[in-house]
């Protein structure tokens, strides 16, 4: 039981000093990284700097205990970083006081939304997001953050929830750019670039091994804060000729428990709950792909108690809602990363740089956390997959741009909320008109396929449909209708058999349908059989009067029923070679 729920007591077991050493290798690697990202996240998030480095301590030592995923990094990420500060801004100014106190409430009620759901194994809701949608809002969201972030490079103003408020406010204020903060931008997006892209292969042509290549090519972002650090300072720019990060606070975090009014929680259960779903979709699917290489399994609603607890404890130490980074993730997996301990080496090197070194950063530019920013989510901008999905369903092509046009036109919660409800549009479009083929016996086979697609022989007297999809009440109508079609269209029909081969689930509505069905076509003249219909789903009308008003018969398979309806065209279609 407590194993269930306590992951850590699984793996600590058959921990090694192997074990240690790679995660110590892989923490001092993510750390590098994590730290100018916890910085420029708050940033993007409107928060003061350590807030970062705060979502970065507690999160990830409580996911450590907690988690079932060997190498996933918990911490501040772009789009939900995005998504607070377009929650937090509605009650507060940027940066104030009480705009941090939302952020931290914010975290705090996510927390406990995720804790709930996990509780209550619920994490079969977050399916009802199609990817396409899912897709479509991270690819939107990563153009409105690095949108966002062109005013710290250009070092001008520029506000707005969305593309078109964004840029139509950089555009207002071009005339103010910052030669001297648009040089250290676009200097930190070299850097940042260049090591990304380049500086791996750089060190193995200067005879580096494969290892240290690796390591050493994940300090971009460190490499881009001390150049630009170091120009600042040493040409004393600080003093208003470029914004600066200033002063940060040294010491560890407060544990103090959120102020959770009943007002309040009211006014932010709905954005936490879209943050806490955006949030466990990113995470499972971070995991998932990770723990696939390694062939390795991860639970889906123990995640959901990690990334809740681990939300309630950034909210506890005064930091922001988090989740699971692709970005560090990936890096973490490939430093060797074997066991979660590796996020609890992460969180003692952040909360090291929180008590020692944020000293150093007061002359960090913010064009370069903004640089920082832009290059992790240019990464999340994928419109190719547009063409993709578009050339194999033009229903999930249209659902995904439009989320995008939403997302960039309205913002990220509009966005997200069109989202799910194109998701929910799309299943019931989906499912109230499912596919009904009209089948017939393949020749010298017991088998029976869609006529429209196979050579098969059927009756004019014997209808045989087979429904692919579990009846319930949005398609209950189009089934009543699609069978008056068949009917309407032969004259000659005397037998209808519904094949259910395909039927999962009848709900009352699909079953007052049948009923119905089964009682116009009597009056018709015409008997409703079933055939093929699955265990589960007799057991359900076997609660019911329905077999006693049927007024045909339930066959084991569809060959029986043609069989015993149409016994000389049945069995001659056996005999013939296919």
């Amino acid at each position: 039981m407590f194993k269930k729920y306590f992951p850590i007591l699984v793996w600590i077991k058959h921990y090694t000093y192997d074990d240690f050493a790679s995660d110590t290798v892989a923490a001092i690697v993510v750390t590098i990284m994590l730290i100018p990202q916890s910085l420029a996240y708050a940033l993007l998030a409107g928060l003061p700097p350590q807030i970062g480095l705060y979502a970065s301590i507690i999160p990830l030592l409580i996911y450590s205990v907690f988690g079932t995923s060997n190498t996933l990094a918990v911490g501040p990420v772009a789009v939900i970083a995005l998504m607070t500060f377009a929650v937090c801004s509605k009650f507060a100014q940027p940066g104030s006081s009480e705009f941090v106190s939302i952020a931290i409430l914010l975290a705090a009620i996510s927390g406990l939304i995720l804790l709930l759901m996990g509780i209550l194994r619920l994490g079969f809701i977050t399916n009802f997001l199609s990817h396409p949608v899912i897709s479509g809002f991270i690819t939107a969201s990563g153009l409105i953050i690095a949108a966002s972030q062109l005013k710290h490079i250009l070092g001008i103003n520029g506000d707005g929830s969305n593309l078109i408020t964004i840029l139509s406010s950089i555009l207002k204020n071009i005339s103010e750019i910052s030669i001297v903060t648009l040089f250290i931008g676009i200097l930190s997006l070299f850097i940042l670039y260049w090591s990304k892209k380049r500086f791996k292969s750089f060190l193995k042509n200067s005879n580096v091994n494969e290892f240290l290549s690796d390591l050493i090519s994940r300090t971009g972002p460190i490499i881009a804060v001390i150049v630009s650090t170091f120009f600042v300072w040493i040409f004393g720019l600080g003093d208003n000729a470029v914004s600066i990060v200033g002063h940060i606070p040294k010491g560890l975090p407060e544990i103090k428990f959120p102020e959770i009014t009943l007002n309040a929680f009211f006014e932010l259960f709905i954005p936490a709950l879209l943050i806490s779903i955006v949030g466990y979709v990113e995470t499972v699917s971070i995991a998932q792909t990770l723990a696939a290489k390694r062939r390795e399994k991860i639970e889906h609603n123990q995640e959901l108690i990690a990334l809740g607890l681990s939300n309630f404890g950034s909210g506890l130490s005064g930091g922001f809602p988090v989740t699971g980074g692709f970005a560090r993730s990936v890096v973490n997996f490939d430093a060797g990363a074997k066991t979660p301990a590796a996020g609890a080496f992460t969180a003692i090197g952040i909360a090291f740089s929180t008590l020692f070194l944020t000293s150093l950063l007061f002359y960090l530019p913010k064009a370069t956390l903004a640089a920082t920013i832009i290059i992790a989510v240019l990464s999340l901008v994928d419109f190719k997959s547009v063409i993709k999905v578009f050339s194999y369903s033009k229903t999930d092509g249209l659902a995904m741009v439009s989320t995008i046009v939403v997302t960039l036109c309205f913002g990220v919660e509009i966005g997200i909320v069109s989202g799910v409800v194109l998701s929910l549009i799309m299943f019931l479009y989906r499912t109230s008109r499912p596919h009904i083929a009209k089948v017939g016996q393949v020749p010298g086979t017991e088998h029976y396929r869609n006529e429209d697609r196979h050579i098969v022989i059927s009756s004019n007297t014997v209808i045989c449909l087979r429904i692919d999809e579990s009846l319930y009440f949005p398609n209950a109508r189009f089934l009543e209708d699609t069978i008056y079609k068949f009917i309407i269209n032969n004259k000659n029909a005397k037998h209808i058999i519904i094949m259910c081969s395909a039927v999962n689930y009848i709900d009352s509505s699909a079953l007052e349908s049948l009923e119905f069905v089964n009682s116009r076509l009597n009056e018709a003249g015409v008997k409703l059989h079933l055939s093929e219909v699955k265990g589960p789903v007799m057991d359900q009308l076997k609660k019911t009067n329905f077999l006693d008003e049927l007024t045909g018969e339930v066959f084991l398979t569809n060959f029986q029923a043609f069989l015993k309806l149409e016994p000389k065209l049945a069995n001659k279609t056996l005999k013939l070679k296919n």
